[in-house]
């Protein structure tokens, strides 16, 4: 009597089929229905397993495993969790880009009528962000050194452009800034030489707000962008599934674009898709 482990052995040439497909072959001739569910499963659950092999030798197994370790060692969970987390990576770039664009023009608006100067931003590599008070003692080594980061971030966009040929211009350079060189306007050092004007694109702040609260807001979205454009989880605390904090930020790019004008929000609402995606996410 041919036994449910020799089919097994038999089979094992045929996982690559559909089930429908192997069951045309002469070696399955002859098997009971109970047989025949029995080799389905096994065909199925060795296709799904080379398929999780293939998976993590893309991926690698140290990003794998946290996924799997996550959803008790079920590969088919970790699979899906793992396509959650993209998708909700994905989900935020819209409302990034929103905040980012509206972010830098509002922040340019202000500083052109700050300067009186639209070519501010070429203009001041000379005027503030080269003022003496940008020098400090770094305390661990008593090394002098210079907070030149927004120069810095000019001076590479600049390059950026003379290697394409692009003429260069104002325009084009705000475009080519960070995320990053905006936020930092907004700490003590810059923001005390523009005069506390970066402060002035809110015009809904709460009771009790000012640049510190702004800055923790803008701070916490900038970490998060650039975990995202770095592919790193936004599912997890420690090795358990968690969205807590990925909301949070959430709640932070809205709080941060509704101070800015709560119109905002109305307008992009049809393109927010995050706390759906989040939703369909936790029921993994």
């Amino acid at each position: 009597m041919r036994t449910v482990a020799n089919i097994k052995k038999d089979l094992s040439f045929l996982t690559g089929l559909s089930s429908l497909t192997w069951l045309r072959y002469p070696k399955t001739r002859g098997l009971t229905k109970h047989h025949v569910t029995k080799v389905t499963i096994f065909v199925e659950l060795t296709k799904q397993k080379m398929k999780f092999r293939d998976f993590r030798q893309y991926f690698s197994a140290a990003r794998v495993n946290r996924y799997l370790l996550a959803t008790g060692n079920s590969t088919s969970r970790a699979v899906r969790l793992y396509k959650a987390n993209l998708k909700t990576s994905q989900a935020f770039h819209p409302l990034l880009g929103v905040f980012e664009v509206i972010l830098r023009n509002r922040l340019n608006d202000i500083l052109t009528s700050h300067f009186t100067d639209p070519d501010w931003i070429i203009n001041q590599k000379t005027g503030f962000m080269s003022d003496p008070s940008l020098r400090f003692t770094y305390k661990r080594t008593g090394q002098q050194k210079t907070n030149d980061f927004l120069k810095r971030e000019i001076n590479k966009a600049e390059k950026r452009l003379q290697k394409t040929r692009t003429p260069i211009t104002s325009g084009k350079i705000i475009a080519e800034q960070t995320l990053g060189f905006w936020t930092d306007l907004f700490e003590v050092h810059h923001y005390r030489l523009l005069k506390g004007k970066p402060i002035q694109i809110f015009h809904s702040l709460p009771a009790g707000h000012g640049r510190k609260e702004v800055n923790d807001e803008l701070d916490k979205v900038r970490r998060f962008r650039n975990r995202i454009n770095h592919n790193e989880p936004i599912c997890f605390n420690g090795n358990t599934i968690d969205f807590t904090e990925t909301l949070e930020v959430h709640k932070s790019i809205i709080n941060l674009l509704t101070w800015i004008d709560a119109e905002i929000i109305k307008l992009i609402s049809d393109t927010d898709k995050v706390k759906k995606t989040i939703d369909r996410a936790e029921k993994i």
